[in-house]
């Protein structure tokens, strides 16, 4: 784990769980090297979960992160590669929280809510339009998923709750579906990121944190955060393309996380599939994330102290391909690996050597 030599745990800071992206494990140099995309913000030694890629549950553990002391889990989106690991935490969570010999307040679940409508089918559709899973309510929020979750285990949670006297998940874990102001002409179709101030969507007493809707068509809702302590911020932008939201939201903060894709290496990965599937693919690669240089110049649009990329897909392309971000930022710039600790507290960025942990990319 790559912490700055002058780190302060007392600091609030990030540890990258996992800094992979996308519904696939990634073949090539380096491959199993990054896990699924999920962050910690850890404050005062609470930690407050964005994202529950594949082994959020491991790596917490290897962070030295006890779930005992996550207040909340934020979810970006309800893409499986953001969510893949939720059951984890809700099922093998509950019995780690049940241990705890004080009970502790449930762990709050914010994120999206039910899409609504399904979305629009692809231009590339050949023939007999694809069919829907999840039978009447084909598109959950979180509560709708939570559920779903605990009814798909049911057999090993009802045996616990009644062999080993172990309560239900849903004692522990509590589902709080963000409500998308009126007013705002959103439609999950037709208009998924309207412009709109940030809105608070959580408050303790050890932060405050605010959202905006971005731009990943088709996926509706899609949310950036944005963690405010009193020693500094961090906004984490989700799956979104460049986005004006974004950039409001993001202002002025100490350090912005956002993700990025490598489009000529997603291309080449996708040789000897179907030419309509690829063609669909990367239309929505296109229109749906942003390239290194585009996530720079929305760091630099919102004056952010420092940018780290991470949800990198694919995960194993050549650490050159990120450093394009550099042409377009001049701030201090990082590509973490998973685990690696960030600061953006008071002394904030400066705690660790500009471009460390960028640096540290080229033994991949």
């Amino acid at each position: 784990m790559s912490i700055p030599p002058t780190f302060d745990p007392s600091v609030p800071h990030v540890v990258t769980l996992g800094t992979a992206g996308g519904p696939r494990w990634w073949q090539g140099p380096a491959a199993g090297r990054r896990s699924g995309i999920a962050t910690a913000v850890v404050v005062e030694g609470k930690v407050y979960l964005v994202d529950c890629g594949e082994g959020v549950g491991t790596k917490l553990v290897l962070a030295g992160l006890d779930i005992a002391d996550v207040r909340s889990i934020f979810i970006t989106h309800l893409h499986s590669d953001h969510t893949i690991d939720l059951p984890n935490l809700v099922v093998w969570g509950t019995l780690a929280l049940a241990a705890q010999r004080e009970r502790q307040a449930p762990i709050q679940l914010v994120g999206p809510g039910d899409r609504g409508m399904l979305p629009p089918v692809s231009a590339h559709v050949k023939g007999i339009a694809p069919t829907p899973v999840g039978g009447s309510a084909p598109t959950p929020g979180v509560r709708g998923t939570l559920e779903r979750i605990v009814d798909a285990y049911a057999t090993d949670l009802n045996d616990r709750i009644f062999d080993t006297l172990r309560p239900s998940p849903l004692e522990w874990f509590q589902p709080r579906e963000i409500v998308i102001p009126d007013g705002l002409d959103y439609h999950p179709n037709d208009n998924p990121s309207p412009d709109m101030a940030p809105i608070e969507v959580y408050r303790d007493d050890l932060v405050t944190v605010t959202a905006v809707l971005v731009q990943h068509q088709p996926m509706a809702p899609a949310f950036a955060f944005r963690f405010e302590t009193a020693q500094g911020s961090v906004t984490i932008s989700g799956d979104t393309a460049p986005c004006d939201n974004l950039v409001r939201l993001a202002r002025g903060t100490d350090l912005l996380l956002h993700e990025a894709i490598d489009l000529t290496g997603i291309a080449d990965r996708y040789q000897g599939e179907d030419p309509a599937a690829v063609e669909a693919g990367m239309e929505h690669h296109r229109k749906a994330h942003t390239t290194p240089e585009q996530a720079g110049t929305v760091a630099a649009s919102a004056g952010a102290r420092a940018l780290a990329l991470h949800h990198l897909v694919p995960s194993t392309a050549s650490p050159d391909v990120w450093n394009g971000a550099r042409k377009t930022f001049d701030g201090q710039f990082l590509v973490p690996f998973d685990l690696d600790t960030i600061p953006f507290g008071d002394p904030r960025i400066e705690s660790s050597q500009p471009g460390e942990l960028a640096t540290a990319t080229s033994s991949l």
